[in-house]
């Protein structure tokens, strides 16, 4: 494998929507078949599922299980916490801050599990509609411009 690829809340929400969206599809079947090793960070599936249970959409919600399965899920750790943590303060420190300051942000936390995981030597990248708040701390690319 020469690329982990942690998935953010933009693309996994669109492979786990009911209607799934055949780009994102596509895209993600391309990523396997050169290798990539796909990864579904804890706090990405928190985020799109809260959303999919509010929504009442239980199909949605099969289908991230799914993509659970099929991807490489990545549980919280205190590791990634406690990185977590730093970034928060390092991003308001600089004036930077990614969410205000009473949110839990997400971003911080999905940068830490990316920058806290083992890949073996193997390029780290997340797949992102926000490039923006994560590239600050992680490699991070538009989903559809990673292959």
């Amino acid at each position: 494998m020469n690329k982990v690829v942690f998935l953010d809340t933009g693309p996994l929400g669109l492979l786990s929507h009911p209607r799934l969206n055949q780009e994102a599809a596509a895209w993600m079947m391309d990523l396997t078949d050169r290798g990539a090793q796909v990864v579904v960070p804890e706090i990405a599936d928190y985020e799109v599922r809260r959303e999919l249970l509010r929504a009442k959409k239980f199909a949605g919600i099969q289908r991230l299980d799914q993509w659970k399965k099929d991807a490489f899920y990545v549980p919280l750790t205190t590791a990634a916490m406690l990185k977590a943590a730093e970034l928060w303060a390092l991003a308001r420190m600089q004036g930077q801050p990614t969410a205000d300051r009473h949110a839990l942000d997400g971003d911080v936390i999905l940068a830490a599990q990316a920058l806290t995981f083992d890949a073996n030597g193997r390029r780290v990248i997340v797949a992102t509609d926000n490039v923006s708040h994560l590239s600050r701390f992680v490699s991070a690319e538009p989903w559809q411009t990673i292959s």
